[in-house]
């Protein structure tokens, strides 16, 4: 039974953390949100949990290696299938959209894996690198974008 809360931890603290990453991207209108992040989290803290510890009643020979990395991997390609449906290239203005959120979703699923292996301050770590990432990167934007609009008063006004 101890083991079960443990497992509950696991795929609690990365739902949490999915989740924050989510909102970050809801607050910013983007197509994939708040449940994706936390259904990608949730996810991939399930199917580390399964794969290393699911499975210990297998009795296996001495010729057979069992390797729990293997479904980290699977949900690494999968979660790369389902980011790449979420970029976009829009021939007739010639812009990619949704690599971000394709990379989010990437990094989501890798916090859920940390969560589900039990690394919980790596995992906390890498969301507050994530979150510091997008908005650090919105700041830049606005500053730039402000600097832009005053040169461009500037120059019209002489």
């Amino acid at each position: 039974m101890n083991q079960e809360l443990d497992f509950i931890l696991r795929i609690f603290s990365a739902t949490v953390l999915g989740g924050l990453i989510g909102l970050e991207r809801e607050y910013r209108s983007k197509e994939a949100g708040f449940r994706t992040h936390f259904l990608v989290a949730l996810g991939a803290a399930m199917f580390m949990i399964v794969s290393a510890y699911g499975f210990e009643d297998v009795v296996l020979s001495g010729e057979h290696r069992w390797d729990i990395s293997r479904i980290a991997a699977q949900v690494v390609s999968g979660i790369g299938f389902i980011g790449a449906g979420t970029i976009i290239f829009r021939k007739s203005e010639n812009v990619v959209s949704g690599l971000t959120t394709a990379a989010g979703l990437w990094v989501t699923a890798g916090i859920g894996l940390a969560c589900g292996g039990g690394m919980y301050i790596l995992a906390s770590a890498c969301t507050l690198l994530v979150l510091v990432g997008l908005e650090a990167f919105n700041f830049f934007l606005h500053w730039f974008d402000k600097k832009r609009t005053k040169k461009l008063e500037e120059h019209h006004q002489a």
